[in-house]
């Protein structure tokens, strides 16, 4: 009888499991609860360890108790929640939204970027994007054919302290010798993970600039578009003059209303975007999870009257501050985020001993992944590595921070300040 060893061999797999990272073991495995200590506590992941409001998920199991919602939903989305996707975007968007044309629901956010991606890459068309990127873009990119192009967001030099995240800024002439022929499209992440950054007007004019000067596509990555901090103003880049017609704008009910494991995304473009995807959508995944979309309709059908969004986005302002005021106490240098739930802390003076019992997934890995181990180990919170989020010529850039998420509740979070303090004894 053949070994399983053997028979794994027999038939190749594909290769663009390679070429989108996707054999790596990546962040999330080395990181995972199962691999850190019992007690320690998970900053590393972008989930909330809170439920979603009682009125959503009221909303859920209302539609669960109905026929209907426990079967198909049109592919383009129950019906309920693009009408409640549009009395809240309209607004935003600037326009009055056709919810059969210009609306699409898709599992998750994720899976409608994956589908505008099936629908528009053709083999060797060139995607970029900026870095550090969410890392679920380059396998999206490359499954789909396309070759992804890398162009670094660029922290402040020699900073100290407190810096914000605005201070991460885009080369435009790096940008601009990014584009070529074979530029298809741009992805634009704003709100930013992991900067936290909020692309500036001027910003996306550039953007917008290049986009119509060169015939390319933007993908507007809005999933944390309902927590911008301190007044900052969240620019649609579809809202520029000439930008709708070339943009699709991403959402998420996951982000929204913390719910992540819902998996109910959206898009909004015009038609010529949406028929095409609603296409490739239709043979990815056919349609999503029907209760949900229905609890996420309920959900945004009362937002504006409860005044939901500016209630959360200033209950993760007090998280983010208990965070910020311990790596004030820290003396590291850290990025202020303007929107999201991240903060990037600077940890390249965190001293560890050379001959520290690191696993192997660790080695050969940037400096910020010995560090974030050590972090998780001996202090008992656990961060993620941002030179996961760049590619091999850009990674020393992100060696230099780690990721924490402030999208839990307070006592966790203050427990998790406690515990940095005992960082101290190691930054040099």
């Amino acid at each position: 009888m053949s070994s399983q060893a053997e028979n794994s061999n027999l038939v190749k797999f594909s290769d663009r499991l390679k070429h989108g990272r996707a054999l790596a073991e990546d962040v999330w495995s080395i990181y995972n609860a199962a691999n850190l200590p019992a007690d320690c506590i998970n900053l590393g992941q972008g989930y909330m360890n809170f439920a979603p409001p009682e009125w959503v998920t009221n909303a859920a199991k209302e539609a669960l108790g109905t026929v209907a919602a426990n079967h198909y939903s049109h592919p383009k989305g129950r019906i309920r929640l693009r009408q409640a996707l549009k009395k809240v975007y309209d607004p935003q968007l600037k326009r009055n939204l056709d919810v059969e044309k210009e609306i699409l629901v898709t599992s998750g956010a994720n899976e409608g970027q994956y589908a505008v991606f099936t629908a528009f890459l053709e083999p060797g068309d060139e995607v970029i994007m900026f870095e550090p990127f969410f890392d679920q873009y380059l396998a999206s990119v490359t499954f789909n054919g396309g070759i992804p192009v890398y162009v670094p967001l660029h922290p402040p030099a020699n900073a100290t302290g407190q810096f914000s995240s605005e201070e991460w800024k885009i080369n435009p002439d790096e940008l601009r010798s990014a584009i070529t022929p074979r530029t298809k499209m741009i992805i634009v992440n704003t709100p930013h993970n992991p900067v936290g950054k909020v692309f500036t007007r001027a910003e996306l004019e550039i953007i917008a600039a290049l986009a119509k000067e060169h015939n390319f596509l933007v993908m507007s990555d809005e999933v944390y578009d309902t927590l911008v901090f301190d007044g900052k103003e969240h620019v649609r880049i579809a809202t520029l003059p000439g930008m709708w017609d070339r943009t699709v704008t991403v959402g998420s009910a996951g982000k929204s209303f913390a719910a992540t494991g819902w998996r109910v995304g959206w898009l909004f473009g015009p038609e010529y975007i949406i028929k095409p995807t609603l296409a490739a959508t239709t043979r990815i995944v056919f349609c999503s999870n029907s209760p949900l979309q229905e609890a996420a309709a309920a959900g945004l059908e009362e937002v504006q009257e409860r005044k939901f969004f500016e209630t959360q986005t200033a209950e993760y302002a007090e998280r983010r501050a208990i965070l910020t005021s311990c790596f004030d106490s820290l003396g590291l240098p850290y990025t202020n985020p303007e929107g999201s739930y991240f903060i990037l802390l600077d940890i390249s003076r965190v001293k560890f001993p050379d001959d520290y019992p690191f696993p192997p997934s660790v080695l050969g890995r940037g400096r910020d992944f010995k560090a974030c181990w050590f972090i998780a180990i001996e202090i008992g919170v656990s961060s993620i590595p941002v030179s996961e989020f760049y590619c091999i010529e850009h990674a020393n850039i992100g060696e230099v921070y780690a990721r924490f998420a402030f999208c839990k509740d307070l006592d966790t979070l203050k427990h998790a300040s406690e515990r940095l303090e005992k960082l101290k004894q190691y930054i040099v």
